[in-house]
């Protein structure tokens, strides 16, 4: 080795580049999961349909005309096992959109994943699992606030136990954006969502308190990546100081390693357009741009919806 080479900066990591999508039947889904991994994509981002996501089987009464939009169905381990064929999951990072069927959702990609040969400890990836979320912005919860977040506590508390590289809540800000908060709104409530969750987890007390910076060491965010420029920069770079901040002051995280926010992004679909898609190309590379020089505060994956997220889920 060359005393340049030995000079230069060691090159990070690239990003986890995915796509969110999912539509019609677990087949066809995996179809196109298997299609987009072939041309490139490293990760999974699977988005699950209404019914699935608010708890119903896809011959349910109320499922009719929801059944395969804006998702894909999964009604028992048949289906998840069909859309993840041909898929080697132990080396899979997979986010799973879902929340208030989360518990259940994640148990499913194990049980598929086991049955494929992979032992937990392999299995890396994300469940949303962010029930206060949706009451905030999407509406597709299924129980009251306090046995939901309940249920989002029992998850963490499991992952921790049993799925050390697995991030088991994604406190997902990018919808409250859409709902018309702004950036700092958007701050503010991510951060408020993350302080209750885990101010529920250590007073429920199945976690030794021990263990607790490794809790916090395993929530992730994903963000909204607007089009104005220097607030989204300034975003960034305040979601990476304050989230040291809360970790070092208000739960005594000492490492700092495990106090780095670690979040997602995808760019902002509601500033994507219809007409002319060939401009939303150069708007979420904008967008991106602003996450790119946002210092320290590095994005681990990101989501680019260039062309037909305005009409509905990227297809092929």
């Amino acid at each position: 080795m060359s005393a340049d080479s030995r000079a230069r900066p060691r090159r990070e990591r690239p990003w986890i580049m995915r796509t969110y999508s999912g539509h019609s039947s677990a087949a066809a889904s995996n179809a196109l999961y298997r299609a987009n991994l072939a041309r490139g994509q490293t990760g999974l981002s699977i988005a699950f349909d209404p019914p699935t996501q608010t708890g119903y089987d896809s011959d349910h009464p109320l499922a009719r005309g929801e059944v395969g939009r804006v998702g894909v169905p999964v009604c028992h381990l048949g289906d998840m096992a069909a859309l993840c064929a041909g898929i080697p999951l132990a080396r899979m990072n997979t986010s799973m959109t879902i929340n208030a069927t989360a518990p259940w959702l994640l148990a499913l990609y194990i049980a598929a994943a086991e049955a494929q040969g992979a032992r937990r400890p392999e299995l890396t990836g994300t469940v949303q699992n962010d029930i206060i979320k949706e009451y905030l912005s999407r509406g597709t919860y299924i129980f009251p606030p306090a046995p939901s977040l309940r249920l989002t506590g029992d998850v963490i508390a499991f992952t921790v136990r049993e799925l050390p590289k697995w991030n088991p809540i994604n406190v997902y800000s990018y919808h409250l954006q859409e709902a018309g908060a702004t950036p700092e709104q958007e701050l503010a409530y991510a951060l408020a969502t993350a302080t209750a969750v885990l101010d529920h987890v250590r007073d429920a007390g199945q976690v030794a308190a021990a263990d607790f910076g490794q809790v916090f060491g395993r929530v992730s965010f994903f963000v909204n990546a607007g089009i104005r420029f220097i607030t989204q920069l300034a975003k960034m770079r305040a979601f990476t100081e304050l989230w040291d901040q809360i970790g070092r002051e208000r739960y005594g995280v000492t490492d700092p390693a495990l106090r780095r926010f670690r979040y997602g992004v995808q760019v902002n679909s509601l500033g994507l357009t219809e007409q002319q898609p060939e401009n939303n190309v150069y708007r979420i590379l904008l967008e991106m741009l602003a996450v790119v020089l946002a210092k320290d505060a590095r994005a681990r994956a990101v989501q680019l919806p260039a062309w037909n997220e305005a009409l509905g889920l990227p297809r092929e």
